[in-house]
């Protein structure tokens, strides 16, 4: 085990790691993607602005419905990755043409999340 001291937003944390050689069996596999549960028709993507997934990780909040107006910066939903909660937020004012996925499903990156009208 080596031990390193790690500074994080001006708060030291003291960790270990251990070095890993040779084939060794994972532990855990990863949980497979859950489906995507699309609210919309397929041409929303087309007409719209796609919100996508940074990260892979869980759905844990979804606070528009489609059909709401956002506002640019408004929290769209809130993915849970690595024990840490991550707003998406809308990158432009806009109707909701459709929300894409569903509470507690595990998207990965790039998983489309929702359509924005471009028109607005």
């Amino acid at each position: 085990m080596k031990k390193y001291r790690v500074n994080v937003n001006g708060t030291a944390y003291k960790i270990e790691l251990e070095e890993l050689t040779g084939d060794m069996p994972s532990a855990t596999s990863a949980p497979a993607a859950a489906p995507a549960a699309p609210a919309g028709s397929d041409s929303d993507a087309s007409k719209g602005e796609r919100v996508t997934a940074p990260m892979p990780g869980t759905i844990v909040s979804i606070n528009v419905n489609p059909g709401d107006m956002a506002t640019r910066g408004q929290v769209l939903m809130v993915l849970e990755a690595m024990k840490m909660e991550n707003e998406i937020l809308s990158p432009r004012d806009g109707k909701i043409l459709s929300v894409n996925t569903t509470k507690g499903a595990t998207v990965q990156s790039g998983t489309l999340l929702c359509v924005i009208d471009r028109r607005s």
